[in-house]
């Protein structure tokens, strides 16, 4: 009943690829004795054959392969593989009891239903079947009507973070697929209104969520993996977050999505993880990576063999090697060519950087290759310039202006004016501006920065200023885990407060907040549902809480509309406007008679950066802006818990000032549309505690301006 026609096959391209009615199977396996192709009838079925590949047939070089002439594209394939079981002599585990993934498999199966079952099978007759993940013959047809990454300009981003399933698991999402990819389709009006041009969607390559083997202390439940920084095939989008995971259906799913994303103008970006694999340590389950070569895939030490862990995930990808570039490279080209994204943010991406051994390499190979690899050129590159070891390199990560970064230190910085911390009025003038300090003696460009106070790791914008400490007894690990050092401060009560002096004082806060993360010079990002105020109840690191601590409770975006509408006002101010947008820094002094930005403290011209000062303004000038003209804006800041009184400059010649936002004003005072800004004819403006005011000059009627050097 299963006779295969087969041919000797082809070493490249890795993977299966599909020509003249016939299936080209090639993996890499460098020491291996033995390799043989397994075929099963289904995700769950018993193994139909197991097709053992000849070294002097289908052996080239360090790759094994095979052509199948007659094969059902609804099977599912694996590898057995056997060779030198020598951990602590050559690093070696093969293990040929276990069923191995394609490292380039484009989807998976068994997996569709989220936290369904464990990855193995308890009981089960063979350790073929025992496996519960299998590798799919993908189709590759789908009808992309015209569709193409869009290329929008980095300067011009708003990016949002967020979790695919978090994003509309909760009930209160409205759509009809929660918790799928279907269902951030469906949120699209909702995005598209609030203002931003991309997400940023949290690992949606294959991992196995239920690896996590704590149980949270109060209820007994068994906690999972929600986060999704586990990746077990980088090539194969996550089965369980399609609404039609089987049968290779999530890869088309995930396709609509960016499609339908892509029509609404709004890009797609990945948080990708090859700093380590689900694999673990010696200790971890088998997938595929060290069954086919432990010592080539991950970094091992040279005495021991251990693993080396700078991903505090138990191994770490040894991502210098040249046979995981390449594996990086296609796993890159195919989310772009194949899926239509538009760009990736990688996780701990500092560790891309070290050699073999661990050791920080100068100029890193894998770094530059993703730079200037030709298929990347256009594509969104953003790295988390720190790994888990200590290396941290925010401003120094690479100086290839593709690279975008993370800017950890403008997070920390804004927090720290924020909380009233000494000495960070200075700071935070070079983190509104650009962050020169850090990007501008590489040659980059403001935009390089990666602006954001909040992300999915740490505390949300209503917790920063709710919680003056970390809460995550829930997930097990007796509130040890997360970062102690959040920067934040509970406004006077820890969690949850009915007093209204506290309530507004939060409000305040966060709005401040959200005026300094988008009218910084930059590129901004923020976490999905900060606009409306989520909670997580403290908890600075729910990876593992999928319920409601992670769900989007959609209920608050009406419960909290005000501050849902002060964000999208605020998007679309800094949208509408290209001072806000540069690509190059201010110049250190005059340029054209034009002073570009204008610091102030409490008077203007008059500049404070002592360690005791709370409070900075600065104005931007219009005319100074690449190839464009647009409007003068003045921005105060008050970071102290007292009022303060500034004084205005005056506005340019034939301008007035009008008062766009004060986050100390009660909504809806405390935004106005920029059409119908109230005039501010005042010389001097009181801010209450930790507020922020923004004046924009418009034109007094019949009167016009001119442009820089006009």
């Amino acid at each position: 009943m299963h006779n295969f026609a087969t041919s000797p096959g082809q070493p490249l391209p890795l993977g299966v690829s599909i020509g003249n009615n016939a299936y080209n199977f090639a993996l890499f396996a460098r020491d291996a004795t033995a390799v043989s192709l397994l075929l099963f009838s289904s995700g769950e079925g018993p193994l139909l054959a197991e097709l053992p590949l000849a070294p002097e047939i289908n052996r080239t070089g360090d790759i094994w392969h095979i052509r199948l002439h007659n094969l059902d594209p609804d099977l599912r394939y694996g590898y057995r593989v056997d060779g030198p079981n020598d951990p602590q002599a050559g690093g070696r585990r093969f293990s040929p009891e276990h069923l191995l993934l394609d490292p380039y498999a484009t989807a998976l199966s068994g997996g569709s239903e989220w936290g369904g079952t464990d990855y193995v099978r308890r009981g089960a007759a063979s350790p073929e079947s025992r496996f519960q993940r299998r590798c799919c013959l993908a189709a590759e047809e789908f009808d992309w009507q015209g569709d193409r990454p869009l290329n929008l300009p980095l300067k011009d981003s708003v990016i949002y973070e967020l979790h695919v399933r978090g994003f509309t698991s909760h009930p209160s999402s409205g759509v009809s697929h929660p918790g799928t990819y279907l269902g951030l389709i469906e949120k699209i009006p909702y995005l598209k209104e609030l203002g931003i041009t991309a997400v940023e969607l949290l690992p949606v390559t294959e991992f196995d969520e239920t690896e996590n083997v704590n149980r949270n202390p109060f209820t007994g439940e068994k906690l999972l993996n929600f986060w999704g920084y586990s990746p077990i095939a980088f090539f194969a989008p996550k089965a369980a977050y399609a609404s039609k995971g089987r049968n290779g259906g999530q890869v088309n799913e995930f396709k609509e999505m960016v499609k339908a994303f892509h029509r609404a103008g709004i890009e797609v970006i990945l948080d990708i993880v090859f700093n380590h694999t689900g694999e673990g340590n010696e200790r971890g389950p088998v997938f595929s990576f060290r069954g086919l070569a432990n010592n080539i895939y991950y970094m091992l030490d040279q005495q021991s063999r251990e693993y080396l862990n700078f991903s505090g995930c138990g191994n770490t990808l040894n991502c210098n090697h040249p046979m995981v570039r390449k594996l990086i490279i296609d796993a890159l080209r195919h989310w772009v060519i194949e899926m239509h994204v538009d760009g990736f943010r990688f996780d701990l991406a500092s560790v891309l950087g070290r050699d073999t051994d661990g050791q920080v390499l100068e100029n890193p190979p894998m770094i530059e290759k993703i730079a200037e690899d030709p298929v990347l050129a256009r594509t969104k590159i953003i790295a988390e310039a720190w790994d888990a070891a200590g290396l941290y390199q925010v401003g120094s990560f690479s100086k290839n202006p593709r690279w975008a970064e993370w800017n950890g230190r403008f997070r920390d910085d804004v927090r720290g004016f924020m909380t009233g911390h000494a000495g960070s009025v200075a700071t935070l003038a070079t983190r509104l501006s650009g962050s020169s300090d850090l990007y501008q003696q590489q040659s980059k460009s403001p935009f390089n920065s990666i602006n954001f106070i909040t992300s999915h790791d740490g505390f949300t914008l209503a917790d920063l200023v709710s919680y003056d400490h970390k809460h995550n007894e829930m997930n097990g690990e007796y509130n040890r885990d997360g970062d102690n050092a959040n920067y934040s401060w509970n406004s006077g009560w820890e969690g949850d407060s009915e007093n209204a002096e506290i309530k507004a004082l939060r409000a305040r806060r966060q709005r401040s907040l959200a005026v300094i993360l988008l009218l910084s010079q930059g590129t901004p990002m923020f976490s999905a549902g900060d606009e409306f105020g989520r909670s997580q109840q403290g908890n600075n690191n729910a990876y593992c809480q999928d319920n409601e601590i992670s769900w989007l409770d959609w209920r608050l975006a009406e419960k909290h509309g005000d501050l849902l509408r002060f964000f999208r006002l605020l998007i679309r101010l800094r949208r509408q406007h290209p001072v806000f947008r540069r690509a190059k820094f201010f110049p250190p002094g005059e340029e054209d008679s034009i002073h570009e930005i204008r610091w102030q403290s409490l008077n203007p011209g008059a500049t404070d950066w002592s360690p005791e000062c709370r409070t900075l303004g600065f104005m931007l000038d219009g005319r100074a802006v690449e190839g464009e003209v647009d409007d003068d804006f003045l921005v105060l800041l008050n970071g102290g818990l007292a009022e303060a009184n500034y004084q205005l400059p005056a506005p340019s010649p034939n301008r007035q000032w009008r008062l766009l936002l004060d986050t100390g004003a009660t909504a809806p005072a405390d935004i106005h549309p920029e059409e119908t800004a109230p005039i501010y004819r005042d010389r001097e403006i009181t801010l209450a505690g930790l507020a922020a005011v923004v004046l924009i000059s418009k034109p007094i009627p019949g009167k016009t301006r001119k442009g820089k050097g006009q």
